[in-house]
């Protein structure tokens, strides 16, 4: 942890990167710009069998432009990252805090020519173990440090970085594109510190924190507002944006709890939410109920209802015949 020190006299915490993710950054940097040492080389091989002069001033041009162009270019347009740094998650930063200039990343950039390309980076290595914030030489002559920007969010923002609800109306009509990254930082830093501040400090450093996000933010927030709910409405409402834009650029759904239709736009309604109920389905015609039942005719058979033996209420069952009954015979015989 480093100390960043404002005007207020209050001591801010920066995370430092570690030695082995420098060292490990460094190492990627090194053998990219071999690389491009190597095709360098190349051209200006063939290039020199053509005209010696011109392969000689090709050559001296590529080493200059790979040793001192690539990182100098590279820290002052990423605002002090290189591939090495990124893929390590670190950044160059000024000892205030603030983004590198083209001024620093050149001091540094010609530096390293000496301590890590000339004398295989012994000097850098020294420096780094006896210096409390483990800069090396170019750190020292440009005034910066590189510090880890790859943290947790939930070390970043800190627990009190919520949205508070009488001010959720508010923030989500804000235009935060004015709102700097230095800003957001130094913002979320002093909530995290709040409750470490003595009470002057802390209320002289938050009405000066309002006043710059105020200048930075439209429409004006609510009169009457403690300067660290303010704040704490900014941050949250601003870090729900980023959420929602990573989650959008990822092809993923993001929840808008806080927000919903009113604040990113009407959401596609399904048709059948507008057109009124559902359309019930046609009934479906069920078998012919039976006819009801009616006493057999003269020489008709006998059908008794399907009540009276338990079947079902489609069947019929043949009633049983009387018992036989010889036919009588005529008297004379």
């Amino acid at each position: 942890m480093a100390e960043l020190v404002t005007g207020e006299a209050v001591a801010l915490d920066l995370r430092v990167a570690r030695l082995p993710s420098r060292g490990i950054a460094l190492l990627l940097d090194v053998l990219f710009q071999y690389a491009l040492l190597y095709f360098a080389s190349i051209l200006a091989a063939m290039t020199m069998a053509l005209d010696e002069a011109w392969g000689v001033g090709f050559g001296v041009l590529g080493t200059v432009a790979v040793l001192v162009g690539y990182p100098t270019a590279c820290e002052t347009l990423s605002r002090g990252r290189t591939l090495g740094k990124m893929a390590l998650g670190l950044r160059v930063v000024s000892d205030d805090g603030g983004p590198i200039r083209f001024r620093q990343a050149l001091v540094r950039a010609l530096s390293a020519v000496l301590e890590i390309w000339a004398l295989f980076g012994s000097p850098a290595l020294i420096a780094s173990l006896f210096n409390r914030q483990g800069k090396r030489l170019g750190d020292l002559f440009a005034g910066t440090i590189v510090i880890q920007d790859r943290v947790p969010a939930s070390a970043l923002l800190g627990p009190v970085a919520v949205m508070p609800p009488q001010l959720a109306g508010w923030a989500r009509s804000l235009e935060l594109s004015q709102v700097s990254d230095g800003l957001a930082l130094t913002s979320r830093q002093y909530l995290l510190r709040f409750w470490e501040l003595l009470p002057e400090v802390r209320d002289a450093m938050g009405q000066r924190l309002v006043d710059q996000v105020v200048a930075r933010v439209s429409p004006p927030p609510p009169p009457g507002v403690r300067p660290e709910i303010l704040l704490s409405a900014v941050l949250a409402e601003r870090r729900q944006r980023e959420e929602w834009r990573l989650a959008q650029r990822r092809g993923r759904r993001h929840p808008l709890a806080w927000g919903g239709v009113a604040a990113y736009g009407p959401q596609p309604v399904p048709a059948m939410a507008v057109t009124g109920p559902a359309p019930q389905p046609p009934p479906v015609a069920g078998p012919p109920a039976p006819p009801p039942f009616s006493p057999p005719g003269p020489g008709q058979p006998r059908f008794l209802p399907p009540a009276q033996y338990g079947r079902g209420p489609y069947e019929q069952v043949l009633a049983p015949r009387p018992p036989h009954q010889p036919p009588a015979r005529p008297p004379g015989h």
